[in-house]
């Protein structure tokens, strides 16, 4: 896939079967051509996330080139006052800005794979279309952050699963994997005054591939509403074990100056936390941005049980 003029022309290499591509020949730091915006949307559509190397940006030229897709969030629903200052569409990802955002206790009760796999808020009314990532500052080893094609974890069940989870809606609750809710820490204080949470599709339909995709992630679904409990575990753990699958998944790794493009209404993404025992802090700076409210086979949108819609910074 390429422009029509040399100086806008993209490269891009696929990195598995099914998810992520690296994008070279575009500087994004520079405001890019229309030939190179349609060229990496039309790449988002079919590999779900992008990768692009050696890349120089400060918080305002991350920001400018997400601006291009679409408009910019605040940084997250929770970001008070951890976001660097002037900047408050920058999300900061490190141990020290999780320690500082949600509280220490809290990061160190998750397992080693951290949140798990996710795509960014779901419980919001209107979650994220995109998310971009950028590393500042990486281990010499460790980190790697995994994606997965939720497209791909859907097509790939059979028909008759298919049409059973193509009816039904789910619970997404910030912090429901690990009760937030009762939590001391700061994190507590968060979801009890400001508690974000809705019922989407089990299956959502993209707004502009029209592909359908499983939407239900083990870091924020809850539960599948209108199932008994046991019946909602078994269904949920049948969905979770596809989107672990190998085979639809990419495995990327860092390095200062890579940045990550991702689809979060097709993509998921997992983050160990390997890294912890290693020498060399892990900092990246994440912006996202505004979502649609998700809408399932029937035509039947989301709907929120509470918090507010996430629009623009």
């Amino acid at each position: 896939m390429t422009a029509t003029h040399t100086e806008t022309r993209l490269k891009i290499t696929p990195l598995s079967g099914w998810t992520g591509a690296l994008i070279e020949g575009a500087d994004l730091s520079a405001p890019l051509a229309v030939e190179q915006i349609d060229g990496i949307r039309a790449a988002l559509h079919q590999w779900k996330v992008l990768f692009f190397r050696d890349q120089s940006l400060d918080h305002a030229a991350q920001i400018a080139f997400g601006a291009q897709f679409g408009d910019v969030t605040p940084g997250h629903p929770y970001e008070g006052d951890s976001a660097p200052a002037g900047f408050p569409q920058i999300h900061t990802v490190s141990p020290a800005a999780y320690d500082h955002r949600y509280g220490t206790k809290y990061r160190k009760r998750l397992s080693p794979n951290g949140p798990g796999w996710h795509a960014d808020v779901t419980p919001l009314i209107n979650p994220p279309s995109h998310s971009i990532l950028r590393a500042e500052q990486v281990p010499a080893y460790g980190g790697d952050t995994q994606f997965t094609n939720v497209a791909a974890v859907y097509a790939g069940l059979s028909e008759t699963v298919r049409e059973f989870i193509d009816e039904l809606r789910a619970e997404h609750r910030f912090g429901a994997t690990v009760s937030a809710e009762r939590s001391a820490e700061k994190i507590g204080d968060l979801v009890r005054s400001n508690p974000l949470a809705s019922i989407h599709p089990v299956v959502r339909v993209h707004p502009e591939t029209g592909e359908k995709v499983v939407y239900v992630n083990p870091s924020f679904t809850r539960e599948i509403v209108n199932l008994a409990p046991r019946e909602s575990r078994h269904v949920l753990e049948l969905l979770f074990e596809e989107i672990a699958r190998p085979e639809y998944s990419v495995r990327f790794k860092w390095e200062p100056g890579s940045v990550a493009f991702w689809d979060n209404r097709a993509a998921l993404h997992l983050a160990p936390r390997d890294f912890e025992h290693v020498e060399g802090d892990r900092v990246l700076h994440r912006i996202t941005l505004v979502g649609d409210v998700p809408v399932g086979p029937d035509g039947v949108a989301s709907e929120s049980i509470s918090g507010d819609y996430f629009g623009a910074a």
